[in-house]
């Protein structure tokens, strides 16, 4: 029987969702089956175009369905709902992370577009989409990164009430084929922050010139340049901080994206290690009766089914936030840096165990240990997000606001507020709920306790020996307290999904001993770095736990990853 907590394509019945959607996702995963195994490898590696794929994307009016919101939809199924963008992510993941990407940045292509009060440019994407078209999201520049304070996309007035853009721009997924392009600029003859300007182009413009794919892969990661490209008041999709803020904002909706990737990912790659290991024979046993392969497999089992947990739930809170809810701005970046991390250590984990054999041409994992790389990396790195989440740390442990329990949000609505987030800034202010009832409600499962009694150590430190000014100029310090915060927020969310899906207690608490034994790492990470006082250094090893063990659930948990074995194997 397959396994109900992974995604497995023989079994798979998105029966939650409407008939439509339920089609769709259905239908793509039935379309790579029948592409196959061989032909999905042989593609990765000739680094071929995704032409084939497009097209069939184009046909199914899969691109149209999933990202028109419902302000801009012609049709009835058309709304941005991210439950089931967040499905298809999984599923594109679980085949490979090429055709994920070009979904990935249409995705932020579209997101200064839905953003815009612009009614032409508005009409002008839905019509593209409908057609099947793809879109990119021009911010990136070679010499400055994201760094949109210093863009030389430069746009000159025409005298007619228009520009004339000029410039280059980096790293632009989709910029040899997009139908449009939202690019960032600023203009000539406006300084500072009110002379930015989001605008629309055409990669098929002949002022628009395409230089080369920056990398080597399927991935079209382009750099191209605008010489005197014509930007009419049609193409104007945002000027002044309002473009600033739809940046941000746009890679708020994007970021979200990498975790579930990461999960279709893993989950592919377990389904290979578990039965390569299993019917593997080594000095006359088979590779799984090892000890330290079993630990490493169930390790590897318990954080992918915590990445899913996590992400599942953050769902929640992404669709059901609004101008007085932005507790999706720490869970965001929490399943972009968090997750997607987690899904590099199940990778490693498996890779130990199947060890030459992930490096063989013929099998997805050898693709996968390269891809998931790369999710980490996009939209911020870690380190840009960690950062980022130490804003809320203080208001998320140590001043709760009372908010009304979120519910599951699988219904079919659309996900209006994230084009109407409005200026990105006050994270500070922003509020969350208590996180202790989460863990109160599993108290009883001995390493969640055990958890707790550190999570409740954070919150002294943080009250009694928080950084201090000079530790708070210190970025690699503050990091490791991140760490340590990230950890307890990502097992808050895992216990709310936990309780709403009726998760096994086994899995649950064997999970929660991978958490203890990651906090204790990680702090005793912190009681090295070089600007810890006495008193955090002390803190640090008294945080340290050892996990509970219990031989008897780690052998119930074993029996579930080992029924891995054989349970799917892609179509030839």
């Amino acid at each position: 029987m397959a396994d109900p907590l992974l995604f497995n394509p023989r079994a798979y019945d998105p029966a939650h969702f409407d008939p439509e959607t339920r089609r769709l996702l259905r239908a793509t995963v039935d379309w790579f089956e029948a592409r196959g195994k061989r032909r999905l490898i042989e593609d990765y590696r000739s680094r071929a175009w995704l032409g084939d794929f497009l097209d069939f994307a184009a046909k199914e009016g899969l691109f149209a369905t999933f990202l028109t919101p419902a302000s801009a939809a012609e049709g009835e199924d058309q709304r941005w709902d991210t439950a089931r963008i967040a499905a298809l992510n999984e599923i594109f993941g679980f085949y490979g992370l090429d055709y994920w990407y070009a979904w990935q940045v249409t995705i932020l292509g579209l997101g200064p577009v839905w953003q815009s009060d612009n009614e032409a440019a508005r009409s002008r994407a839905a019509r593209l989409l409908a057609e099947g078209e793809v879109f990119a999201f021009g911010l990136s520049e070679k010499a400055h990164g994201a760094d949109i304070y210093s863009t030389d996309m430069l746009l000159e007035p025409d005298g007619d009430g228009g520009f004339r853009a000029t410039g280059s721009k980096y790293y632009i997924g989709n910029g040899n084929a997009a139908g449009l392009v939202s690019v960032f600029g600023r203009r000539t003859d406006v300084e500072g922050p009110d002379g930015y300007v989001f605008f629309a182009a055409d990669s098929r413009h002949p002022d628009y010139h395409l230089v080369k794919n920056v990398v080597d892969s399927s991935k079209y990661v382009s750099e191209f340049r605008l010489d005197g490209y014509p930007v009419g008041p049609d193409d104007v999709l945002h000027t002044g901080r309002a473009a600033f803020d739809a940046a941000l904002n746009t890679v708020n909706v994007g970021k979200f994206n990498l975790c579930t990737a990461s999960i279709g990912i893993c989950e592919h790659a377990m389904y290979e290690a578990v039965t390569h290991a299993h019917n593997r024979i080594l000095y006359g046993r088979p590779v799984t009766a090892f000890p330290h392969v079993r630990r490493e497999l169930a390790d590897a089992y318990v954080r992918l089914v915590g990445m899913k947990l996590f992400s599942d739930r953050a769902v929640d809170y992404f669709r059901s936030a609004g101008p007085d809810d932005r507790r999706y701005l720490l869970f965001n970046p929490m399943t972009k840096m968090k997750v997607t991390t987690e899904g590099e250590k199940v990778v490693d984990l498996m890779w130990d165990v199947v060890a030459a054999k992930g490096f063989e041409k013929d099998t997805y994992f050898a693709q996968a240990a390269v891809e998931i790389r790369g999710l980490p990396k996009l939209e911020g790195t870690v380190h840009v997000n960690l950062a980022l989440i130490l804003k809320f740390m203080r208001n998320h442990l140590l001043d709760p606001a009372g908010y009304e329990p979120v519910e599951t949000r699988l219904d079919a609505a659309d996900d209006a507020f994230l084009f109407r987030q409005g200026p990105a800034r006050g994270l500070g202010s922003v509020r969350f709920h208590d996180w202790r009832p989460a863990y109160d409600a599993y108290a009883s499962v001995p390493n969640v306790a055990r958890f707790r009694e550190q999570a409740d150590a954070l919150c002294d430190f943080v009250s009694r020996i928080a950084p201090d000014e000079r530790q708070s100029r210190d970025l690699d310090f503050l990091l490791s307290v991140g760490q340590l915060f990230a950890l307890v927020v990502h097992g808050q969310l895992i216990l709310e999904q936990a309780r709403l899906t009726g998760l096994d207690e086994d899995v649950l608490d064997e999970l929660f001993s991978v958490l203890v034994r990651d906090f204790s790492a990680n702090a005793v990470e912190l009681h090295g770095k070089d600007s810890a006082t006495d008193a955090q250094q002390d803190w640090a090893i008294a945080a340290v736990r050892r996990p509970v063990v219990d031989e008897a659930r780690a052998a119930r948990v074993w029996e579930r990853v080992e029924a891995l074995s054989g349970a799917y194997e892609m179509n030839a």
